[in-house]
């Protein structure tokens, strides 16, 4: 059985890691072969100077993400199979408590990991971004910010993670159950705070000054029956030039946000039709769908790890000689993606849905041409590009392709 699911392991990612790539390769094509041409729908709008800017900007993305996959499936081969993860336990062979044993094997596969993308990250940011114009990060807030995201994600991950692993040990038959419920109120508790605890851990938000474009909202939210904690401006230019908006929060601690880069480039109806579209997700419950989904896959994914956790081949087919709780969460976290790979186009296209859905809710609440002129002006500043190949797309694009959402609307 060992060797059964480690052969079956391989074979998975190595057919998933090959068929991603193959994906970015006819993406790049695409996109390459129709670079000299804007679209009927945006030759009014987008130059070919820019249609050409965006077609370069997304291939030089794609190249560089069809490196790091292949460094992904070679570090997650050598971690289980390859039995990297049995040397770095060997290594706290000294620390008597397994509890503690246990964290510190789970934080060093995730620093190691960290570090491994750690290159991508800056040459994405510091060469491509940069070349194209939308970088306007510094190397010392890219660096401080890497430092903020660990103290918050050892703040926040810590605790859950050792609930988890004494659950694992201590909890009885069902503690997947438990860890679930558990899991599930975390995130929860997430969303509550993220307003006002952790998204200024980052950025600065202040109120919107703009009083007409002010009173214009706030007919809207009326009008629609939305209720909001307040309009905010966020600091986006500090690390990008793209530009965005967006809702955040649960419940009644709902805010909605806007880069300041997106107010310095839409004007006031335009700013309208973004954010009833916005509106849109929250009439239809997308946002509440979601988290129920979340939850039905984590429920299903620690019944899985409820039953993988008791037999013994599953550490020995993953590489893992000395059987432990840690060693158990951590390959069904490192592992567990690869086997949800072909789920990925039925919610890329679930997710696609509902940004239709939501366009049809900015059309009657606002107005379909503000709203298609707002999104041909994010695709021209933000470099999106109008031609992705169409099976990529499917597989990936968690937003309809521009030509497909321009001609709903």
């Amino acid at each position: 059985m060992d060797e059964i699911l480690r052969n079956t392991f391989i074979a998975i990612l190595a057919l998933t890691t090959g068929i991603h790539l193959w994906l970015v390769k006819r993406h790049i094509n695409f996109v390459s072969l129709n670079k000299n041409k804007v679209p009927d729908a945006f030759k009014k709008n987008i130059s070919l100077k820019d249609h050409q800017k965006a077609a370069h900007y997304a291939i030089e993305k794609s190249e560089l993400g069809f490196k790091d996959t292949i460094v992904q499936a070679f570090t997650l081969l050598l971690l289980t199979v390859g039995g990297f993860i049995s040397v770095i336990s060997q290594l706290y062979n000294e620390v008597t408590s397994p509890l503690l044993k246990d964290v510190a094997i789970i934080l060093s596969v995730m620093l190691i990991t960290s570090l491994i993308d750690l290159p991508f990250n800056y040459y994405k940011t510091f060469r491509i971004d940069e070349k194209f114009g939308f970088n306007r990060m510094t190397k010392k807030l890219f660096f401080t910010d890497l430092y903020k995201q660990m103290i918050l994600g050892l703040c926040l991950g810590l605790p859950i993670l050792f609930i988890a692993l004494w659950m694992l040990k201590n909890a009885g038959d069902y503690w997947w159950f438990y860890l679930w419920a558990v899991w599930s109120l975390f995130n929860l508790l997430i969303l509550a705070i993220y307003p006002t605890w952790i998204a200024p851990f980052f950025n600065k938000f202040s109120p919107l000054k703009d009083k007409s474009l002010k009173t214009k909202i706030i007919a809207l939210l009326k009008k629609c029956g939305f209720r909001s904690q307040g309009l905010f401006v966020m600091d986006g230019s500090a690390r990008s030039n793209h530009g965005n908006a967006y809702f955040t929060g649960f419940g009644k601690n709902k805010r909605i946000v806007f880069f300041d880069t997106l107010l310095e480039r839409l004007n006031h109806n335009e700013i309208e039709a973004v954010l009833a579209h916005e509106l849109g997700h929250f009439h239809h419950n997308h946002v509440k769908k979601r988290i129920l989904m979340m939850f039905l896959v984590s429920f299903v994914g620690l019944a899985i790890l409820g039953y993988l956790k008791d037999q013994i081949w599953f550490y020995h087919g993953l590489g893992i000689s000395s059987p432990s709780d840690g060693s158990a969460l951590l390959l069904f976290m490192l592992v567990g993606p690869t086997f949800i790979f072909f789920i990925r186009p039925i919610m890329a296209f679930y997710s696609r849905q509902n940004e239709f859905e939501a366009d049809r809710y900015a059309k009657i609440h606002s107005s379909a041409k503000y709203l298609k002129d707002s999104l041909v002006k994010l695709y021209r500043d933000n470099a999106s590009t109008l031609t992705p190949d169409p099976l990529y797309s499917a597989f990936y694009d968690s937003h309809p392709p521009a030509l497909q959402r321009i001609a709903r609307l």
